[in-house]
């Protein structure tokens, strides 16, 4: 009879851990990195890759960092919420074009409109890995002392940028 009794129990602990992990949202992977330094690079800006952007620039400004591709389907459907969102000035949208092509990513921009003040191109990723990106697209606000806030994994949509990220912007710019 004890014999059965460990599978069993072995067995129930895992269910229960299933369970749970079945009702999890997978858009909402804590990550390590909220409330600690945003990780600084330095990049080729996207249209003039002769130039460079360096993530210190930012220092002393609330900013959302954007990874995109030009390959990138969910990337298109938030596409018109950053391009509105630019429009209203509130936060200033920098862009990190993913393992793209350098064309592609300018050819996207130039045919769906630009939101970001600034694109750079992160070609071999490892920025990405820096970041912890695991797929694009994928939102960073980063506070004034450069600090991420917020990560949004997959796209932003209207509804997470009324309830979570614009509240939150406007609390950090208010410090």
């Amino acid at each position: 009879m004890m014999r059965y009794i460990l599978p069993f129990v072995v067995f129930m602990v895992l269910a229960v851990f299933l369970f749970i992990g079945l009702g999890l949202n997978p858009h909402e992977v804590p990550s390590p990195l909220i409330n600690k330094p945003a990780p600084a690079f330095t990049l080729p800006q996207l249209h003039d890759p002769s130039r460079q952007f360096s993530s210190q620039n930012m220092k002393g400004q609330v900013w959302l960092l954007n990874y995109w591709a030009s390959w990138c389907a969910a990337c298109k459907t938030e596409h018109p919420v950053f391009m509105a969102l630019a429009r209203q000035n509130i936060v200033p949208i920098y862009g990190v074009d993913y393992k793209d092509k350098r064309e592609n990513g300018q050819a996207w921009l130039r045919d769906g409109g630009d939101p970001y003040v600034l694109s750079v191109s992160d070609m071999d990723g490892r920025t990405g890995i820096d970041y912890g990106v695991y797929g694009v697209p994928e939102t960073y606000l980063i506070d004034k002392e450069g600090v991420i806030r917020y990560k949004q994994i997959g796209a932003v949509t209207q509804q997470i940028l009324q309830e979570k990220i614009l509240p939150l912007v406007a609390e950090l710019q208010a410090k």
